[in-house]
């Protein structure tokens, strides 16, 4: 099939008379394609994200579209995910284990949207969030750190 022909190839000038039968026959196919990729992605893509996109016939711009939105929600939730990273608190309501894997799972997600956090950063947010029963804990790691 040749359903991505439209996301793959520019749209043709439009067709006139003297135009060749392979000439008419590629843009017919084209069109088709590119309505039904426009139907599709209408279809998956929400509601409240298509309706703030231009009125758009062409399946290539609405692809623009949802790739400038799509970078301004990664870059919306890498601030939510730095912003939970950085105020996290050991409360008690689960182990410290299961604590410090959230906050690494938080680091690689962070990572995979581009944003990287070094390990000794994380390691400084793992600390900052523990409660102050833990001081000494964070006193004995920071001796074996400087020496």
């Amino acid at each position: 099939m040749d359903i991505d022909l439209a996301i793959l190839a520019e749209e043709l000038a439009v067709i006139i008379d003297s135009s060749s039968n392979e000439q008419k026959t590629h843009y017919k196919t084209w069109e088709r394609y590119n309505r039904l990729n426009l139907v599709f992605m209408r279809m998956i893509v929400a509601d409240s994200i298509t309706t703030t996109f231009s009125k758009t016939d062409s399946v290539k711009e609405f692809t623009r579209f949802m790739r400038e939105h799509s970078q301004t929600d990664d870059k919306s939730f890498v601030r939510r995910l730095m912003s939970i990273l950085t105020t996290m608190k050991l409360n008690g309501s689960q182990t410290m284990h299961k604590h410090v894997i959230e906050m690494t799972n938080i680091t690689t997600r962070l990572k995979t949207l581009g944003m990287t956090v070094n390990e000794t950063f994380l390691i400084q947010f793992i600390l900052n969030s523990l409660p102050f029963e833990y001081d000494p804990f964070q006193m004995s790691y920071n001796t074996m750190k400087d020496k």
